[in-house]
């Protein structure tokens, strides 16, 4: 597939060099230019592009891997995109730690669909909900045993069905979420979010999504990571989003 990431920070750019290991022809953009994208995202065979030509005519999906909020600044961007572009939204929504808190989505209007009204088009929530870390070290073959997972939602069949069959390109077992309404099941702090599930454990993580208790535990971030100790692991903030939902 021809792909373009916007965003090449840890995530967008482990997505990039990913996607594109895995035999994509992949271009990756980031609003600070092409020269922050770190070299090692390039020797995969990606190649960084102006953020003015990442959404051109003839790219099979868009992957955008920016903070949350910030779509409505690509809406010019995004208008001559065909509508057949699948557009992957990966972003996730901290307020007062990562963005300014946003009215329209503290009074709960998911996060994913707030994207989508910004762009003005449809979007896939994708890879969200695992860590950085983990989509760096922790994806394997499809078959290995205990095999993570990641959970896919959007409204279009053949959309979500793009956007599972790329997860599985960068080493994770893909599951079907459901539409964008439901993908508050994977928002921070749920218990399917950044826990390391497999794909046997994931649906009954997202079935016991409750909104007002995740937003709580998510609000808790600072603290929590606090109490953790300087320099806490993968496995240490792993395990700290488990124990909040014991």
């Amino acid at each position: 597939m021809k792909i373009t990431v916007i965003g090449a920070g840890a995530i967008g750019g482990n997505l990039a060099a990913k996607l594109s290991t895995a035999g994509h022809d992949v271009q990756v953009a980031d609003a600070r230019g092409p020269e922050a994208v770190r070299a090692e995202v390039l020797e995969s065979g990606a190649r960084a592009v102006d953020l003015s030509d990442a959404a051109v005519q003839g790219r099979d999906v868009i992957v955008l891997s920016i903070p949350f909020g910030v779509a409505g600044q690509l809406a010019d961007l995004f208008a001559s995109v065909p509508d057949e572009t699948v557009v992957i939204d990966t972003s996730n929504y901290y307020p007062g730690m990562l963005s300014e808190p946003i009215e329209a989505v503290d009074n709960g209007q998911v996060e994913s669909v707030y994207t989508a009204e910004l762009l003005g088009r449809p979007v896939v929530k994708a890879w969200n909900a695992a860590l950085a870390g983990t989509q760096q070290t922790r994806g394997v073959p499809a078959g290995t045993p205990g095999r993570l997972a990641i959970p896919v939602a959007g409204d279009s069949d053949e959309a979500r069905r793009v956007a599972m069959q790329l997860v599985d390109d960068t080493g994770f077992d893909p599951y079907d979420a459901g539409t964008l309404a439901d993908s508050w099941r994977q928002q921070p702090n749920s218990p399917a979010y950044c826990t390391e599930l497999t794909l046997d454990e994931l649906p009954a993580a997202l079935a016991a999504a409750d909104r007002a208790k995740d937003a709580a535990i998510r609000d808790s971030l600072p603290e929590r990571i606090a109490a953790r100790g300087a320099n806490p692991t993968l496995d240490d903030i792993v395990e700290m989003n488990r124990a909040a939902h014991r």
